[in-house]
């Protein structure tokens, strides 16, 4: 059970209101975190327009799955590993490249360069250095994707947090961490 209440959408009022409905329309459910979050409108609405936002960047869905895979398996965030292993299915990704990018491996080196950037960005708490990014770019990155791949970090790592600290309740087929918390 989570350590904040799950706010239900019926029982929801003002802003909460809107955004639960807004998600529910948008998703065709209403996953716990968001409805978790629904506790301050100000973080889920927070959460929302950041993830809104990136979801409209450079990067394709299937990349940005493949950092969150990843990103949730190294801070042993069991919710967002197993949402972004459901959603990432949704996206395409098979069985072998949701286990890959849960160790930052890639058939593709451009998409391994990206997850062992975010692999390094989460290990040194951002503080990558020039080498870091200079792999990054040197596999094919622009500078606005490496941007982007920062700020898809900092978003997971938002979410694994706030996931891993009220111990949301997993509304996903869960699946195991490799690592113990």
């Amino acid at each position: 059970m989570s350590r904040l209440p799950a706010i239900q959408t019926q029982a929801a009022t003002g802003k909460a209101r809107e955004l639960l409905d807004a998600v529910q329309a948008k998703l065709n459910i209403t996953p716990n975190m968001t409805r978790v979050m629904a506790n301050s409108p100000a973080v889920l609405e927070g959460y929302l327009s950041f993830s809104g936002a990136l979801a409209s960047g450079a990067l394709p869905p299937k990349l940005r799955e493949k950092l969150a895979l990843e990103v949730g398996e190294l801070n042993s965030c069991q919710y967002c590993v197993s949402a972004h292993t459901a959603i990432g299915k949704m996206t395409g990704l098979t069985d072998a490249e949701i286990d890959g990018a849960r160790s930052a491996s890639s058939s593709s080196a451009k998409e391994a360069a990206a997850l062992k950037f975010a692999r390094e960005l989460v290990a040194k708490q951002g503080r990558t250095t020039g080498g870091d990014i200079e792999a990054v770019r040197g596999a094919g990155f622009t500078d606005g994707e490496i941007a982007e791949i920062i700020a898809h970090v900092a978003l997971n790592i938002f979410t694994n947090y706030f996931n891993n600290a009220t111990e949301v309740e997993v509304d996903f087929p869960k699946i195991a961490l490799r690592k113990s918390a």
